[in-house]
């Protein structure tokens, strides 16, 4: 949870400022938030991270809703679309949306518009919080794939579409109750719920990713006899996408908890204290990426790594 009050994005003013300029500041920080992007180190870092996400998030994003609209228009409006698919399509939704966040941010910092950073705030604070859900999800999908074939299977009907459907919903809904959040002026609340649920979401995705990492390395019926190498090579490519992906979340989650644990304002100087917030939007950027990679890897639409026919 993003919160312009104690988040990376503010700015945190000189304790030896005389009084009169405390008065001065703390009147225009209530009109509009002052922000760790003010800095030179927090311009620059808010900067060089619109340019990565418009050069590479967003060109990926724009071909994964590409690739599925053409599939959709493909397969015809009555066939379900994979679990998933679905789930990739709205990740890459909240990747656009933090796209668009950090370029709102960007230009507002460097135009000195408080209430356009504002917004970008506020989307990527809608950003954070649905990553983390969404990426629960995906290994769930995943842990029942591999672990609970048949249950898997079971709901790939109509009920478990449509309990699909429901809890997507509740993702967004909460998502947006999470925006609200950003307004409350006890930002204790905040922090207890940052802290409680980001090791929850670790927890959650350690548990799914290390299940199927175990089904995949013991021998199954099928590693028997003259498709025991073709099954070997399957299963060897899919634990190692398995442990890539469980590697980039631990260093997201594990670098958010990290952060949280080493910010200490009272102890520390203003310019420690942002560059430890800083660098916490720096973990989001890898697994970003990973989800649309994947998903136009196995669409065959990167050509130095398409798989082998």
């Amino acid at each position: 949870f993003y919160h312009p009050k104690t988040h990376s994005l503010r700015y945190i003013h000189n304790q030896e400022t005389s009084s009169q300029s405390r008065q001065t500041l703390k009147s225009r920080s209530d009109t509009a938030d002052q922000f760790c992007w003010s800095t030179r180190a927090g311009t620059l870092s808010i900067t060089v991270l619109t340019i990565l996400n418009n050069l590479f998030l967003l060109p990926l994003c724009i071909s994964v809703l590409y690739v599925g609209l053409k599939r959709w228009r493909q397969q015809g409006k009555g066939m379900p679309l994979s679990h998933s698919n679905i789930l990739t399509y709205h990740i890459v939704i909240l990747e656009l949306m933090n796209v668009l966040g950090s370029t709102l941010s960007c230009f507002g910092v460097h135009t000195n518009i408080t209430t356009m950073e504002a917004v970008g705030i506020y989307f990527l604070a809608n950003v954070f919080s649905g990553q983390m859900m969404f990426h629960i999800l995906t290994c769930v999908e995943r842990y029942l794939a591999v672990v609970h074939p048949i249950t898997y299977v079971a709901l790939k009907s109509a009920k478990g579409i449509r309990l699909r459907n429901i809890t997507i919903s509740c993702v967004w809904l909460t998502c947006l109750i999470g925006m609200g959040y950003l307004s409350l002026p006890d930002e204790r609340i905040l922090m207890l719920l940052s802290f409680c649920m980001v090791p929850v979401a670790l927890a959650f995705i350690s548990f799914c990713s290390i299940s199927v990492l175990c089904v995949l390395i013991r021998p199954g019926p099928g590693s028997r006899g003259g498709n025991r190498q073709k099954v070997d090579q399957s299963k060897m490519r899919a634990f190692h996408t398995i442990m890539a992906i469980l590697s980039l979340l631990l260093i997201r989650f594990g670098g958010h908890i990290c952060v949280n644990a080493l910010y200490d304002p009272e102890h520390l100087s203003n310019g420690n204290t942002c560059a430890i917030w800083l660098a916490e939007s720096w973990f989001c950027l890898p697994t970003g990426l990973m989800l649309p990679l994947l998903f136009l890897y196995r669409a065959r639409k990167i050509p130095l790594c398409r798989p082998k026919q």
